[in-house]
């Protein structure tokens, strides 16, 4: 009573197990479906040892084997089963027999194979071709146990291979798509970012150049030493206002007055002796004769008295403008020699300034007379000054902190009173041009220095 009962609810629940393995294996993504199906076609048909061996691309692994993760492809193993399914694959081809699961014989292989055959594999295999309505066979699957195959073990296989064909057939067919294709998928947003690229590349931007600055006068009156001496004393302060003919400098004197009075009796004793002579003339010949040369002699020390007067004129140095007295410290002149030429201050206008700039000649670009600039000065820096270049030097000379620097002038505009010597930053706009070769204008030198090009 109880027996073919029994018999039909096992036949149900294999039934039951081959919907749910075909629902999973249709579920199954690309990765996961060749390890179902070596591993669990054993929840319908049981088995010791399964082999999957299927049509992949280039690079991918043939054969997947169950019981473990990846098969060992220069494994012993691994080769007999990939020389046992090539040749089971063109017996196939050869023998038009219905593709339906079959018990596989040792003696069908070649002898080499055959021989290897109960070393490697139970000796009951069975083969199923997974292959889907007339196209060729998408794998082959290969199940070996120690037991007989029978009827039923064949029928719910056979329901098995279909699934498992259309399953591979289908994750072959829906690949994953290659660079291009997902480049050309996501072309739209591509297209659009290097749209918005390019339009920044091509946007033009003005060119400008940060350097250090100093209102410094637009016309100078520079006092110099007349001639080689020792500074006395300085008649006016750093920064002082002076007019025009004001005393600025005193050198010392004492060698200057000593020698023009020694000039000066020099002359008073040739005068007394032309006058002596002059006398002896009448009466002595020897006596006329020397009238000559003793009036050169005279007219010689009148020359050098006239000289030593006008040197210690000299010493005295009067403002040439009317302006400001700009020097450092006075207690840094006074009593310090100075040589003939050298500048000891300079007199100038303080409404009169304009912006000297030193562009150090890495950062230098071409810049025309007229563009504009943009004083900061370090006292206050939100209060920029504006202005426009006047002058820009064709040779480079060392500033200050020892930078080979071009020399740049620009006026300021009316409105901005800047006292002199004030310092700070000054930024000179240049051209238009892309944005793109404005940032790897530093690059494209360096390049273009180490290509020696």
């Amino acid at each position: 009573m109880n027996s073919p009962v029994n018999a039909l609810n096992y036949q149900l629940l294999r039934l039951g197990a081959v919907l749910e393995l075909e629902r999973r294996a249709r579920a199954a993504a690309r990765e996961e479906l060749g390890f179902l199906i070596v591993n669990e076609t054993a929840s319908v048909v049981h088995y010791q040892q399964a082999a999957l061996w299927q049509d992949v691309p280039a690079g991918d692994d043939p054969l997947l084997l169950s019981g473990v993760a990846y098969a060992e492809r220069g494994g012993p193993y691994y080769m007999w089963l990939a020389r046992v399914f090539a040749a089971l694959a063109r017996e196939d081809a050869r023998q038009a027999r219905p593709r339906q699961p079959r018990v596989i014989e040792p003696a069908e292989l070649p002898e080499a194979l055959a021989r290897e055959w109960p070393e490697w594999f139970p000796a009951n295999a069975l083969l199923c071709a997974l292959d889907w309505r007339d196209s060729e066979p998408a794998g082959y699957l290969l199940l070996g146990r120690a037991d007989a195959w029978t009827d039923s073990d064949r029928q719910l296989l056979g329901a098995l291979a279909g699934t498992y064909a259309q399953s591979l057939l289908l994750h072959r067919r829906v690949r994953k798509p290659s660079v291009l294709r997902q480049l050309a998928a996501r072309k739209r947003p591509l297209a659009i970012a290097a749209a918005v690229l390019l339009a920044l590349a091509v946007f033009p931007v003005r060119e400008s150049v940060l350097a250090p600055a100093e209102v410094v006068p637009v016309d100078t009156a520079p006092v110099r030493a007349p001639f080689d001496g020792v500074v006395g004393a300085l008649r006016v302060n750093p920064n002082e206002a002076v007019r025009a003919g004001q005393p600025l400098v005193s050198f010392d004197r004492t060698q200057l007055q000593t020698r023009y009075e020694v000039t000066k009796k020099a002359l008073d004793m040739a005068r007394e002796e032309y006058a002596d002579t002059s006398q002896q003339a009448m009466s002595d010949d020897k006596a006329k004769a020397r009238l000559a040369m003793l009036s050169s002699k005279v007219e010689q020390e009148q020359a050098e008295l006239v000289y030593d007067e006008d040197m210690l004129r000299r010493a005295e140095i009067t403002a040439p403008v009317d302006g400001v007295a700009v020097f450092d410290d006075s207690s840094e002149w006074i009593g310090k020699p100075v040589v003939l030429g050298e500048r000891i201050m300079v007199v100038a206008s303080p409404t009169r300034t304009q912006l000297q700039i030193e562009v150090p000649a890495a950062s230098v670009v071409s810049f025309q007379p007229g563009a504009e600039v943009v004083f900061f000065s370090n006292l206050s820096p939100d209060k920029p000054a504006y202005g426009k270049l006047t002058f820009a030097s064709y040779s480079s000379t060392v500033a200050a902190d020892g930078v080979m620097s071009y020399a740049f002038r620009a006026s300021l505009d009316p409105g901005h009173a800047l006292r002199l010597g004030l310092k700070g930053t000054a930024k000179i706009y240049g051209p238009r041009r892309a944005l793109a070769l404005w940032l790897l204008r530093r690059p494209l030198t360096v390049l273009r220095e180490w290509l020696s090009i």
